[in-house]
């Protein structure tokens, strides 16, 4: 069987371990296996075991497919992993954890972890600075309060302005990717900042009417859009941001319902994944860009859960 294009025959690919086993290896080593711990190209295949075995004497000479990717340690065998990485990465408004717990026969405690391993794998990696036509906008996630019961309304909303909700910064390139941010604040030097970190001097580059982005210029040809009076004038806009956004808090309000400020950042990573290979790319292809993306990247529950000392707590 070829490999699969839809999510019933990823189901049906790889519930057999012989074809994950084969297809994890080809994306992780393309040009032959290799050993994680020395590099060495010289390793055996121990069929039985389904693991390899460097010639050379070190510690950790046995390894699997596993070893060094977000599925390292993990008891979760490899067919219910790759179903998960693909449905969260064909799931235009996500997916939750309740769901990928029923269809995996796994807890919910376990799928939760699961899909922050996978978003960890879904963060995109640093491209360079962005040139050409960029949007840069910023909004608040938080609970809409005319959803709240009163009590709790007082005891969220205390000030107007989103002064209780999570600021997020989005730099989007357009025709090209999104970059996304939790930011402390929405204050001159915050915003700016990482504008200078994400945008390459001499872009054009479209906010709306926010004063903290007054100042761009003359390092950007900066261009405002007064959004009390247009959204729309030729090509100022800050539209592509805007779709974002809708898009991102479709998710977080309808599938995901309530989300930590902690762990605000890793849906981000999910949204913007989805949406940076959205065009003249099939489920296919999404999926194989992440798997692709696995290897380097581990993130343990004490981690996750900010159990340890230097657990992170925001995007980087």
């Amino acid at each position: 069987m070829s490999e699969p294009t839809t999510l019933q025959e990823a189901v049906v690919y790889f519930s057999s371990p012989s074809n994950c086993l084969e297809y994890l290896a080809a994306k992780r080593w393309p040009n032959g296996v290799t050993c994680p711990t020395c590099s060495s190209e010289k390793v055996k295949f121990n069929a039985g075991h389904r693991v390899w075995q460097c010639s050379k004497h070190h510690s950790k000479r046995q390894f699997s497919v596993k070893v060094g990717t977000i599925f390292e340690d993990s008891p979760i065998t490899l067919d219910k992993w790759l179903t998960a990485v693909w449905m969260i990465t064909s799931c235009k408004n996500g997916i939750s954890s309740y769901e990928i717990a029923r269809g995996l026969g796994v807890t919910q405690k376990t799928a939760w972890f699961m899909m922050h391993r996978i978003r960890l794998a879904l963060q995109d990696n640093d491209g360079g600075k962005l040139g050409g036509e960029v949007e840069v906008d910023e909004t608040f996630i938080g609970g809409l309060g005319r959803n709240m019961h009163l009590s709790k309304r007082r005891e969220k909303i205390t000030r107007t302005g989103g002064h209780d909700k999570v600021p997020v910064l989005g730099i989007l390139k357009r025709r090209g990717q999104v970059r996304t941010s939790v930011v402390p604040d929405v204050t001159r030097e915050t915003l700016q900042g990482k504008v200078r970190d994400n945008v390459a001097p001499g872009a054009q580059v479209f906010t709306d009417a926010w004063i903290a982005y007054a100042g761009l210029n003359p390092d950007y040809v900066h261009s405002v859009i007064d959004h009390a009076k247009a959204y729309a004038v030729e090509n100022v806009h800050t539209n592509g941001l805007e779709n974002f956004w809708s898009l991102l808090k479709r998710g977080l309000r309808g599938t995901y319902v309530s989300v930590e400020p902690f762990h605000l950042f890793r849906y981000l990573d999910e949204q913007a994944f989805r949406f940076n290979y959205r065009e003249d790319l099939d489920d296919r292809d999404r999926f194989d860009i992440a798997v692709s993306q696995i290897v380097g990247k581990r993130l343990t529950w004490n981690r996750l859960t900010g159990k340890l000392p230097n657990a992170e707590t925001c995007q980087n």
